[in-house]
């Protein structure tokens, strides 16, 4: 990957990914991605369905990962 080519926009996306990563934020549009690849069959939840399940996740000490 040459970053050198990137765009600001694609720049400020991976920024913020990147701090979404670090302070513990999921990544919605990867969780779509994923769906879509490996379970395309199943319903893909709203940003706010998958933000509130993945906080409800995090904070009661579970896991979340489906594979």
């Amino acid at each position: 990957m040459d970053a050198s080519r990137d765009t600001p926009k694609t720049l400020w996306r991976r920024v913020v990914q990147t701090a979404r990563l670090l302070i513990g934020v999921p990544d919605y549009d990867t969780y779509v991605a994923h769906m879509r690849q490996h379970h395309p069959s199943r319903p893909v939840m709203s940003y706010e369905e998958f933000f509130d399940e993945r906080m409800r996740a995090r904070y009661r000490g579970g896991g979340g990962r489906c594979c």
